[in-house]
């Protein structure tokens, strides 16, 4: 608020300054305004004439002054329309921010009532504990002082600020003044747009050249570039609005939080407070004055026993030594527990055992406290000499043991509360909570019984001795200290047990969200596993996609390729199109200026027509005039004057034909000047499109060769592409041909196999047959490659010849075509209207020869006028010469003149007609000029434009033939490189194994060829999105040139129709006139012409438009393709970089992988493979040695043969069963590690599990962290404030200081004035008695200034009533020492009149005296006031202290948990680098696996090739024995090459699985790597969607700006439309008054002279005043500027100050309230001081009456306090009387009534018997069940069974419900117990201040009443605001709750009934309802 407040200031002192200069500027203005005004005054004009110029050209000036005016005025409309908009904007914020301020600051309030609600029945139920403990030892009881218990209220503040408001409001404003500068930025960079627009048109309008073009598309771009920067601009503010909203929310959150912490922490002060005040309940013993007495009385008695007593109190004295010891001792035991709690934990167990002992102490402290009661009563018997200290010292000891306990109580319950319990153990708790209560409430007790025996002892003492007294005293206030010591700490453990409470609930949550997270973990697994299944099974999909998708690559480089030729055609298309459309918009532009400036002629044309007529109606009129006189003077012949003037007349008249003869032949010459120009220029520019048009033919030409063989290459290598690409297909197929053929003959082998020999055989010879075959396909295959060659060739140059691509070049020539003859027809129809413009400027040149022969005609005829006149004065001379008699000569004479005039009139009405129809015609010429004139210019444009164009499409077209040329070049190389592939491929088909290394070169160069392509392809795109880019701005211009051309056509279209409707019909009225008059054949012929002329013009137009219009659904369609075009190619280019990204990865992953993998399993690999290796050798030797043995046997035939080969047998045998064993042990190992893996598997799973938890555990502690920090900075935050706070409470201490000591001062002052008023020549005895007057002040001030040390806040406002008050003394003063001088100067004269004024003198001196007292009592409160607040300062210190402590704490534990992040931290990426570990260990634990699987399946293999081997030896064996040794070796043989093709087989095979394993993997690796880019893309396609939802967004905003923008700029079209309209009517108004001045200048033509002198000094006099004017048009815009803002900031001002003047006039408000009171009092004390000393005399009677009546009430405040204290005594009294008593008059009563009512109702009457006895319902419905069997037992159970009953209450209870009864029964029930229910009891009287003082003076004084009264009768106070209610009749809010009261009250008859006392007590019922309703009520109970 301090920075808001800052910046408003500094703004109003700118604005301040700004007005003072303005307003010095505006009165130099003023001043030199006025001088002006007086200068002109002095120069005023002598003729009408020069006047009215003077005032047309002002009139003038002030419109196009009033003009700007207005326009400066819209603008600032439009700014104050902005400022509103902002200001609006603002304020929503503001009322937004207020409203969530206004809804916390209501929440707050509410949540404080809720704690001040809790604080008051807190309150209330310690001042019950209190009076309950009272009463039950003292028995007759003591009303105890609530006061002290109501004085200790904390005080809750509630600051209604928050903390965060200055820096919320600071950004805010920092906020909109941003705002503004950007606006500001926007409206500067619209005004450059605007004057570069303006620059641009001026500069089309002027003819711009090739550098001036090119220098407005730099501007055009730098626009383009500004727009873009203001929208980045606008993005960035938005987002940093956002930003600071997102702020703002957070302190919003920050700011309640820190309101919850308040009030948790004000919910625990308060709980503090009710443990506080039940110890102070149960521990307050005061002693009365009454036992003290009586001690007093013993103590007289016992004087003989003082050495004794004496030596009991050392005894005394030295026990409570040691109890403060062991007290100390205690408190250390507790400070060593305190750091103990943390190894507390560990010793849970022994809570048994300590909860065994704990009650077996108890039992023994009750015998112990058995004991004392006997003792004590042995104490009271006795009374002896020895008893009393046998006794004391019995009671210590038992004091000692029970200090013992709690001692070792609180230790074991502090050990208890250490420990976190488990649930088992809360039974135990609750027990010895229980226990522990008991305990306290027995030890208590005891203290009690000691304390008062100790008392008693005492004051038997302090009788003998006052030592003694003062020694016992202090061991009392030692005894209760240690009391409280106690206290705290029973309230210590108290809490403990509450956070221990609090330590379970939150243990139970962590355990249950540990819980959650387990099972969410094992979801989470479950999931896992089936998503790995999930992924297994999309592996081999995947495998087929990425095929898929490498074919799909190659396919989206050949639709790239001809979407890019498509691009070309489509380029090139458009730039024809784009030169057409400028032609034609050219065209366009020049017929509507042509037209325009038609129109505008043509207003002319009819302006001077009108003004003619009117003329010509005048002289007409004249003519008439004229004639009528000529006939009267012919009549009369006597005024012959009137001739004369005539013809000065007719020769004005004559005068101005011949001016306007001469004004018609120079426009004449003009027009044929100008013809003659035209004609020339007409030439050139014909000469010129000849040109133009053959350049542009030569072009074409040139052009369609381009594109022909353009298209020829292009086609050609789209043919080869595609019969490269039908070549590979069917490759790729023959080598899944051949593969499919190998995998046949494998398993082909693999059943041979099984198979014998002879089979065998047989199949060795098919495959032979097969090889044969397959050698001659391929042959054969080789064969139709080549003639594939051959084709591919054929095609080639069938491509060459191929021309399909001409069609489109020929339609677009086509085009072209059609447009060159629209232009020619163009150019022949110019040249027809030039033809026709010639025809007309003849048919002008034949009309200016008749014009010639009319005005010589006309000379004729004024001529023979002239003569006439002569011969008429001669006729008049004749006539007054002759006589009267009239000749018949005179009268024909006369007839024939008359005849000659009429012929005359009529020959001049012809030649005025002609006159007009040659004007007309010479209007329609000039027009035809300007017309020509602007298509000769027009043409010109054209001409340039067309050269421009030109050039620049010969630029374009090099460009495009260089791309092409690159572009071909490219394609060339890439077939050079598909070709070289192929061959390759063949040679590689062709060739054997041996041409490996060939492969390996082909693949690299592959491989580099791809890149190239792939590099060609990027360049080609980037060129493409630029040439696209490029297209998109030109198609952008063109849209908008095409949108604003519609709509110019529509307006014309409209508007242009009506008028060239009108026109036509105007035209051909004039034709039909022309016609009539001039019946020439050759005119009639020119008007067809033209006619014919005007429908072409139409008919070209609509061609135009419907042109026009196609081109714009062309153009639409060329922006929907071409936005089509770019989406394919971003996605295209996305899909590249996405692949090629893929493919990188994929070969750096399968590099690292194989090399990591490879290493190891290798290794094992190898080990195994040489084992085995060792394995085959050793059978392979034996199987050698029984080879050798058979053939030895065979040699040696019949040599003891048989015994030999069957032990060579068994040894077969016995190696077969061993080997057995081997294959049984691998498959045993083998199962081993497959095991293995799977351990491996699931420890993996279980790691990923862990890893999973400890993130969520980090992420947990994060948030934690997160909130400990948030948490700390709003303590910091607290903390700073509460320091703010204690300064300013420090600032406000030393302000109250400096107010007392001028307090000081001030009485000093008062004093001294006292002393000087009693008189120098004084008796003795009246300075004797002022001396004894004024003794007592002075003794008083100096005790009280040292309690006004402390004084705070309250005395700032009392002080100024002070100030006031002492002021009116001194005036006093004043006056009596005035008194006082006078009355000694009297009473030297006379000692008479000195005594009266002694005794004026001496009431005057009581009434200060008084004043002086009431002074002292308010210093006393004021004192009392201070106290309280050094109390609250005390707090608000303990509270800081705690709250540092806080802070400490809490930093300590964050610093903890940073420390616990960073190892969890470091933990977690010890895990993340163990499971990688873990990863690669599983991987290569597979790859081993599977390569152990394919070495067991070689072993089993090798183990049946083994045991075939064995079979086959002992069918040799057995062939042997038969003889058969031939085909034993040949089938050995065969063995032998079986089991090397079976071994060949079987590595072919190992490495086939080897390399499908890899490929497995890689393949796992790759979907792995696809999903991951999956993901990636649907983040990207997230945040497209964002950005584009935002783009959409911020694109509406744009939009709705422009509507808005457009609707401003047609509402000021609309404003300058009405302002034009009103600038044509003053001008019609001054062509009128320019009208008449011109017949006034005609009548004053011989004045020229003189006005032309005049005009001169007048022409100076304007330059000066125009001077002057356009000075005071700048001074009065400035003037309009400054007052604006004068305005602006006078509204600032106003609305702040009206703000600040509305808060000070509530303050005032208040202020004037109570300074009305003060006003009063102190108009009564001026007038009593003016009305001198009879007024002093009756405020002192008065002052004494009132001190009488404040003493009387005191008195009777005393004796109602004693009242009350009976009352209560009473009550107490009779509570403990009616317990268990009935009233047998209300029973009596019942059970007649039950009797009385009918026996239907009668149920309901035991019901309300039963409630109001306070049975159950259940027991009542089983009572009236039985009831039906009889009576009897109902009856016995009132009359015999009391026992069970309550006692029967005296009167109703609490009324709740309203219920109606219809019965009799009820009615007489409820009238009995309305009268049963009346009060017996007279009402009480009210308390003293219940009374209402008696006077208005009196009411300052009433506040002297003690506080404790106030604080005891506080509520009673309350009732007494109210003058309707009554306290023992108050309403319902106000009435005391039966159980739980709301509401504190100081005496007993308002106290809470408690729950002993019987529930039918008198009860306080609201004064609104009546008995009867309260009775219905008690029914309804």
């Amino acid at each position: 608020m301090a920075s808001w407040l800052g910046g408003l200031g500094s703004g109003l002192g700118q604005s301040l300054g700004q007005v003072g200069d303005s307003l010095s500027s505006l009165t130099g203005q003023i001043s030199s305004f006025t001088k002006d005004i007086l200068l002109e005054g002095t120069e005023e004009v002598g003729d009408a004439a020069t006047e009215l110029h003077v005032s047309n050209a002002r009139l003038r000036e002030i419109e196009s002054v009033n003009a700007a005016q207005k326009f400066e005025n819209d603008r600032l409309k439009k700014v104050c329309s902005d400022l509103e908009e902002k200001h609006e904007a603002a304020e929503l914020q503001i009322k937004q921010l207020s409203v969530e301020y206004r809804n916390q600051l209501q929440q707050k309030e509410v949540e404080i009532s809720h704690l001040k609600a809790r604080q008051n029945a807190l309150q209330e139920q310690l001042q019950k504990v209190q009076t309950a403990a009272q009463t039950s030892q003292l028995g007759a009881g003591v009303l105890p002082a609530a006061a002290a218990s109501a004085s200790f209220v904390p005080e809750v503040r509630h600051s209604s600020g928050f903390e965060g408001d200055d820096m919320d409001f600071g950004d805010i404003i920092w906020s909109q003044q941003e705002i503004n500068r950007l606006s500001n930025e926007v409206s500067r960079l619209e005004s450059e747009v605007d004057h570069w627009k303006q620059v641009a048109v001026s500069s089309k309008v002027q003819g711009t050249n090739d550098a001036e073009q090119s220098e407005i598309c730099k501007l055009q771009n730098l626009v383009k570039e500004l727009k873009q920067n203001l929208s980045q601009e606008i993005d960035e503010h938005q987002h940093e609005l956002s930003v600071l909203q997102d702020a703002h929310r957070q302190k919003l959150v920050e700011i309640s939080r820190r309101h919850r912490e308040e009030l948790c922490e004000y919910e625990e002060r308060i709980e503090e407070l009710e443990n506080r005040l039940q110890q102070d309940g149960v521990s307050t013993d005061a002693m009365d004055d009454s036992k003290i007495t009586e001690q007093k009385k013993e103590a007289q008695s016992l004087d003989g026993r003082q050495v004794e007593e004496l030596q009991v109190v050392k005894d005394l004295e030295d026990e409570i030594r040691k109890l403060n010891h062991k007290l100390s001792s205690a408190k250390a035991e507790n400070k060593n527990l305190l750091k103990e709690q943390e190894f507390a934990k560990l010793e849970k167990i022994q809570i048994a055992q300590d909860y065994e002992k704990l009650k077996y102490d108890f039992n023994a402290l009750q015998r112990s406290v058995a004991e004392q009661d006997a003792l004590l009563k042995e104490q009271r018997q006795l009374q002896s000499k020895t008893s009393l200290p046998q006794d004391v010292v019995s009671l210590q000891q038992a004091l000692l043991e029970a200090r013992n306990e709690i001692a070792r109580l609180s230790s074991l319950n502090q050990e208890f509360i250490n420990c976190t319990p488990k649930p088992s153990d809360g039974k135990i708790n609750v027990k010895i909570k229980s226990d522990i209560y008991n305990f306290f409430f027995y030890f208590e007790g005891l203290e009690k019984e000691l304390a008062s025996a100790q008392h008693k002892h005492e004051n038997i003492l302090s009788s003998n001795t006052e030592d003694q007294n003062s020694e016992i005293n202090q061991l009392r206030q030692d005894l209760e200290r240690k009391e409280h010591e106690l206290d705290e700490s029973v309230a210590e453990r108290e809490t403990l047990i509450a956070e221990l409470e609090e330590l379970d609930k939150q243990n139970q949550e962590a355990t249950q969200h540990m819980i959650t997270l387990k099972e969410q973990l094992s979801k989470q697994h479950t999931e896992t596993d089936s998503i790995i299944k999930q992924l297994k099974l999309d592996i081999d999909c995947e495998r087929k996609k990425v095929s898929e998708l490498e074919m799909e690559k190659m396919k989206t480089i050949k639709e790239l390729d001809s979407q890019k030729e498509k691009l070309n055609h489509c380029s090139y298309a458009l730039n024809d199109l784009h030169i057409t459309k400028q032609q034609l918009q050219d065209n366009i532009k020049d017929l509507q200026e042509q037209l325009r400036k038609a129109e505008d002629c043509n207003l002319h044309s009819k302006k001077e027509i009108g003004e003619l007529q009117q003329r010509l109606k005048e002289r007409e009129e004249e003519l008439r005039v004229s004639l009528s006189k000529l006939t009267e003077k012919s009549t009369e012949e006597s005024n012959y004057t009137c001739q004369d003037l005539i013809r000065k007349e007719r020769e004005v008249e004559i005068g101005k034909l011949q001016n306007d003869v001469l004004e018609n032949k120079q426009i004449n010459e003009d027009l044929q000047k100008s013809l003659s120009n035209l004609r020339t220029e007409n030439g050139k520019l014909i000469a010129a499109i000849e040109e133009l048009k053959q350049e542009l033919s030569d072009a074409i030409s040139e052009k369609k060769k381009v594109y022909l063989e353009k298209d020829t290459v292009v086609e050609a290598l789209k043919m080869e592409k595609r019969q490269l690409e039908s070549e590979l297909n069917e490759t790729e197929k023959r080598l899944l041909e051949q593969a499919h053929n190998y995998k046949q003959t494998i398993e082909e082998l693999s059943k041979a196999r099984s198979m014998d020999t002879t089979a065998l055989q047989l199949e060795h010879e098919r495959l032979v047959k097969l090889h044969q075959e397959k050698d001659f396909k391929i042959a054969e295959f080789q064969r139709t490659i080549e003639q594939m060659e051959i084709d591919h060739q054929e095609t080639k140059e069938m491509l060459t010849t191929s021309l399909g691509g001409q069609k489109q070049l020929t339609d677009l020539i086509k085009e072209k075509e059609v447009f060159i003859e629209k232009y020619k027809n163009q150019a022949l129809q110019v040249k027809k209207e030039l033809e026709e413009y010639m025809k007309v400027s003849k048919k002008q040149d034949v009309l200016k020869q008749n014009l010639e022969e009319k005005d010589r005609s006309l000379a004729v005829m004024k001529e023979e006028n002239n003569h006439l006149k002569e011969e008429i004065e001669r006729l008049k001379d004749q006539q007054s010469r002759s006589t009267p008699v009239v000749e018949p000569k005179t009268l024909d004479i006369i007839i024939e003149l008359e005849s000659e005039v009429t012929q005359l009139k009529v020959i001049k009405n012809n030649l005025e007609e002609e006159i007009k129809v040659h004007k007309k015609t010479i209007e329609d010429q000039n027009q035809a000029a300007v017309k020509l004139q602007q298509s000769l210019q027009e043409q010109q444009k054209e001409i340039d434009e067309s050269k421009f164009q030109c050039e620049q499409m010969n630029v374009t077209h090099e460009r495009l033939f260089l791309e092409k040329d690159e572009e071909i070049k490219n394609l060339q190389k890439t077939i050079e490189q598909i070709k070289t592939q192929l061959h390759k491929e063949r040679q590689i088909i062709q060739t054997d194994s041996s041409n490996l290394f060939q492969e390996t070169k082909v693949q690299t160069l592959n491989g580099e060829n791809g890149n190239e392509k792939h590099d060609l392809s990027k360049a080609e795109i980037e060129r493409l999105v630029k040439g696209i880019k490029e297209r998109e701005m030109e198609i952008k211009m063109l849209n908008e040139k095409n949108v604003s051309l519609s709509q110019q056509i529509d307006q014309l279209s409209k508007d242009e129709v009506g008028k060239l409707t009108r026109i036509i019909q105007e035209k051909d009225l004039e034709i039909q006139a022309l016609n009539a008059r001039v019946s020439s054949a050759s005119y009639r012929q020119d008007v067809l012409s033209l006619q014919q002329q005007l429908q072409a013009y139409v008919l070209e137009r609509e061609q135009v438009l419907a042109v026009l219009s196609e081109k714009t659904r062309e153009n639409s369609q060329l922006k929907t393709e071409y936005r089509n075009i770019m989406d394919m190619v971003a996605a295209k280019e996305a899909a590249l970089v996405r692949l090629q990204e893929e493919n990188q990865r994929l070969s750096n992953r399968s590099e690292n992988s194989s090399q990591d993998m490879s290493r190891e399993t290798i290794q094992n690999l190898s080990r195994i493979i040489r084992e085995k290796d060792i394995e085959i050798d050793a059978l392979s030797q034996k199987c050698q040695t029984l080879l050798t043995v058979l053939q030895t046997s065979s040699t040696g035939a019949d040599n003891g043969a048989g015994g030999v080969n069957s032990n060579q047998f068994e040894e077969l045998l016995q190696e077969r069963d061993k080997l057995k064993q081997q294959v049984k042990k691998m498959e045993e190992w083998k199962q081993q590690v497959i095991t293995t893996v799977q351990n491996m598997q699931h420890e993996s799973a279980h790691l990923q599990e862990e890893l999973q938890k400890l993130q969520a555990q980090i992420s947990v502690e994060n948030d934690s962290t997160s909130r400990l920090q948030v948490d700390y900075n709003g303590l910091i935050q607290s903390y700073e404030q509460n320091e703010k706070k204690l300064k300013s409470f420090s600032q406000e201490l030393a302000q109250v200081q400096h107010s007392i000591g001028q307090l000081y001062n001030t009485k000093d002052l008062l004093l001294s004035k006292l002393d000087l008023v009693t008189p120098s020549v004084a008796t003795a005895s009246t300075v004797s008695q002022l001396s004894s007057v004024q003794y007592s002040p002075p003794e008083a001030l100096s005790e009280e200034c040292k309690l006004l040390q402390n004084e705070l806040e309250q005395l700032k406002k009392k002080l100024q009533e002070k100030d006031s008050t002492i002021r009116i003394l001194q005036e006093n003063n004043q006056r009596l020492s005035d008194s006082v001088a006078t009355a000694s100067e009297i009473e030297r004269k006379s000692q008479e009149g000195t005594e009266s004024e002694m005794r004026q003198m001496k009431e005057k001196h009581d009434v200060l005296q008084k004043s002086l007292r009431e002074k002292d009592i308010l210093i006393k409160s004021k004192s009392d006031q201070l106290l309280s607040v050094s109390e609250n300062l005390s707090n608000k210190e303990n509270e800081n202290e705690l709250l540092k402590q806080a802070v400490t704490n809490l930093k300590e534990r964050n610093l903890i948990l940073d420390m616990d992040i960073k190892k969890l931290k470091e933990e977690n990426e010890k895990i993340v680098a163990r499971c990688r570990e873990k990863e690669t260990e599983f991987r290569a634990l597979q790859e081993t696996n599977m390569q152990f699987s394919m070495m067991l399946k070689e072993k089993e293999f090798e183990s049946h090739s083994m045991k075939e081997k064995a079979l086959a030896f002992e069918k040799l064996l057995k062939d042997k024995e038969q003889g058969k040794t031939g085909e034993l070796n040949q089938l050995l043989n065969e063995v032998k090459s079986m089991q090397e093709k079976a071994v060949t087989f079987q590595q072919e095979r190992d490495q086939v699985m080897v390399a499908l394993k890899q490929k497995q993997m890689e393949s796992s690796a790759l979907q792995s790597e696809v999903q991951h880019l999956h993901e990636k893309e649907q983040r990207l396609n997230q945040e497209l969607e964002r950005l584009r939802n935002h783009l959409l967004e911020m694109e509406d905003s744009y939009t709705r700006e422009a509507l808005a923008a457009e609707d401003r700029e047609v509402k000021l079209r609309k404003k300058v439309l009405i302002l034009e309209e009103k600038l044509a009517s003053s001008s019609t108004a001054v062509e009128n008054a320019s009208h008449q001045a011109s017949l006034q200048v005609e009548s004053l033509q011989e004045q020229l002279n003189l006005v032309s002198k005049q005009r001169d000094e007048t022409v100076l006099q304007l330059t000066i005043s125009q001077d002057q004017v356009k000075q005071y048009a700048l001074s009065l815009a400035n003037l309009q500027m400054v007052l604006e803002q004068f305005q602006q900031e006078e509204k600032a001002m106003y609305s702040a100050e009206l703000e600040r003047h509305q808060k000070q006039s509530a303050e005032w408000k208040k202020k004037a309230e109570n300074l009305e009171e003060k006003v009063v009092s102190l108009q009564v004390s001026l007038e009593e001081a003016n009305s001198a000393l009879d007024a002093a005399s009756r405020l002192t009677e008065q002052l004494d009456i009132k001190e009488e009546q404040i003493e009387e009430l005191k008195k009777e405040g005393e004796i109602r306090r004693e009242m009350l204290e009976d009352v209560q005594n009473k009550l107490m009294n009779l509570m403990n009387s009616t317990e268990g008593k009935v009233d047998k008059q209300l029973m009596r009563n019942l059970f007649v009534g039950h009797f009385h009512t009918p026996k239907n109702k009668r149920i309901e009457v035991l019901r309300l018997m039963g409630s109001i006895l306070g049975l159950k319902k259940e027991e009542l419905n089983q009572l009236l069940s039985e009831e039906q069997r009889g009576v009897t037992r109902w009856v016995t159970g009132w009359l015999g069974g009391g026992a069970g009953s309550k006692s029967v209450p005296s009167t109703p209870m609490r009324p709740t419900h309203q219920n109606i009864f219809n019965s009799s029964f009820s009615e007489l029930f409820v009238k009995f117990l309305e009268t049963e229910s009346c009060p017996s009891l007279p009402p009480p009287k009210l308390s003293v201040h219940h009374m209402k003082p008696l006077g208005a003076a009196g009411a300052g004084k009433t506040s002297n009443a003690p506080p404790n009264s106030q604080m005891q009768d506080s509520p009673v106070l309350g009732m007494g605001r109210r003058p309707d209610a009554n306290p023992f009749l108050a309403p319902r809010s106000a009435a005391v709750p039966l159980i739980t009261p709301a509401s504190s009250s100081g005496h007993l008859l308002m106290k809470p009934i408690s729950d002993a006392l019987p529930t039918f007590t008198p009860l306080p019922v609201s004064p609104d309802a009546s008995a009867g309703a309260v009775l219905k009520d008690l029914l309804k109970q």
